[in-house]
């Protein structure tokens, strides 16, 4: 009787991991609609561009396609990390992604994720990529009143100078 238990509940157990699928799904539909949202700000800079060329748009000559076209960039990478975390989750508790046409030593090395904190790692890459951007872009945003300011600038700068030499040290 005590093993007809325990052979139920491990059987119950082990495939409670499907409830993954849960934030697998989720992740995988926010990654596509953070992709789609990149790309209508890539086109909406795009069309900003055009109407400054034919002149149309009267602006001064700004920064607002370079920063839209950043902030793309910064959706895109965060869209990356919600793929990653979908893919990784399905790999750790459901399956090996693995299509017929790819064997182990052509599949990219960002997806060969063997435990949490592989998961955690490449997360943690991205992570600091949608940082640096982030930071990139609230520079050309910013007015400088003083010296201060720069000196300020200048601290971020070699502070995220610091981290992505630690982070290629580690």
């Amino acid at each position: 009787m005590r093993h007809t238990l325990k052979k139920i509940f491990e059987f119950f157990l082990f495939h409670s991991r499907f409830i993954t699928l849960l934030a697998v799904i989720g992740a995988l539909l926010a990654s596509i609609v953070m992709f789609i949202k990149g790309t209508v700000k890539i086109a909406s800079a795009l069309a900003l561009f055009c109407k400054k060329m034919i002149g149309v748009y009267d602006a001064a000559d700004g920064p607002e396609e370079l920063v839209a076209f950043i902030s793309a960039v910064d959706i895109y990478l965060f869209a990356t990390v919600l793929l990653i975390f979908s893919m990784g989750l399905y790999e750790l508790f459901i399956s090996e992604i693995a299509p017929a046409s790819r064997s182990s030593d052509t599949r990219p090395h960002w997806l060969k994720i063997s435990s949490l904190d592989d998961l955690k790692s490449s997360l943690g890459n991205v992570i600091l990529m949608i940082l640096i951007v982030t930071f990139f872009e609230k520079t050309l945003t910013v007015v400088y009143h003083n010296a201060l300011d720069l000196l300020y600038l200048g601290v971020g700068i070699l502070l995220v100078s610091g981290a992505l030499y630690l982070k290629a040290k580690g």
